[in-house]
């Protein structure tokens, strides 16, 4: 994916939320990746209400823990009880990420839906909007080149 591909599918997705008359009170990034898609939704979809989720899955390359974490802190759901939700990721590959925090919204909050940039054929989630389907690994332009700083060869004063 590029810079500009992202334009075009983050413009896409809201064209489809808006079209499907769901008007999210509150748009879920899940962190990391689905940072910039949530904000771009938020714009597009002018939804100034966004919550970031942040959730251990991958650890690299097609290397993946055994489960998803959710990480603290968590979204405080005495407040979104009466809250229409659009969870956003980028990539929906095995889907056990969307799944676990749409399994944390659901029942609690007035209803919640979910976008994704990308799903595969795999995902055990069906997401809701869907840019494009996919079976290829994708390189996001966020994350394709190697990190500027390695935090585990940092030290730190305590």
């Amino acid at each position: 994916m590029t810079w500009e591909s992202f334009g075009v599918a983050s413009r896409d997705l809201a064209h489809m939320v808006a079209a499907s008359d769901y008007d999210p009170d509150i748009i879920l990034a899940i962190a990391r990746g689905g940072l910039l898609a949530a904000g771009a939704l938020g714009y597009a979809l002018a939804v100034k209400n966004l919550y970031t989720m942040n959730v251990e899955f991958y650890t690299g390359v097609e290397e993946r823990l055994p489960v998803p974490m959710i990480l603290p802190p968590v979204p405080d759901l005495v407040e979104l009880r009466f809250a229409r939700v659009l969870i956003v990721d980028d990539v929906a590959d095995t889907g056990h990420t969307l799944k676990i925090v749409r399994e944390f919204f659901e029942g609690r909050v007035k209803e919640v839906r979910t976008a994704v940039l990308y799903e595969k054929p795999h995902s055990v989630v069906r997401c809701d909007y869907v840019w494009k389907h996919t079976a290829q690994w994708i390189n996001f332009p966020w994350s394709d080149k190697e990190p500027v700083v390695h935090r585990e060869n940092l030290v730190r004063d305590a």
